[in-house]
């Protein structure tokens, strides 16, 4: 793992904002899910695979477009 030499506090409601340069860098937007896990004393962030590119939401079928993947709900909105 790399060191970005980044330190966040904890605020009131145990939230930590990550910064804007790692979330642009990593290509995460207001409102993508994001998977919590633990490994021993390391809490570890990720961006779930299987996501919808349009809603985030990792349920129902998804059909993969152009590499991206996108939900039934999703393609019936774009169909109407």
């Amino acid at each position: 793992m790399q060191d970005l030499g980044i330190v966040r506090s904890v605020d009131d409601l145990g939230r930590v904002v990550i910064p804007m340069e790692l979330r642009r860098s990593l290509g995460i937007k207001v409102k993508d899910p994001i998977s919590i896990h633990v490994d021993g004393d390391k809490i570890i962030l990720a961006k779930p695979a299987g996501s919808c590119v349009i809603c985030g939401t990792l349920d129902g079928g998804m059909i993969e477009f152009r590499g991206r993947l996108i939900c039934d709900g999703c393609i019936g909105e774009l169909r109407a």
